[in-house]
């Protein structure tokens, strides 16, 4: 559970340093849940419509996951 907790907020952490360029187009994101080293995410404003925000989301957010948090194996977008 502490394992989980820690991967949790470490996943929170590199979500707030990206925020600003998701912001700065008019969206942002939301952690919905960390489950066996996949990420949940809800894309939000702007990003939750755009035609590239599974690019923003696998090229982006993951590869940023995948580096930084140890654990993380996949990033699923959710609605």
């Amino acid at each position: 559970m502490a394992e989980q907790a820690e991967m949790t907020g470490q996943v929170q952490e590199v979500l707030d340093k990206l925020r600003p360029f998701l912001l700065r187009d008019g969206g942002d994101c939301e952690l919905v849940d960390v489950e066996d080293g996949i990420v949940k995410l809800r894309l939000l404003g702007a990003c939750g419509s755009c035609p590239s925000s599974t690019i923003t989301l696998k090229a982006g957010i993951e590869r940023a996951l995948l580096e930084e948090v140890p654990g993380v194996v996949e990033v699923e977008q959710v609605f």
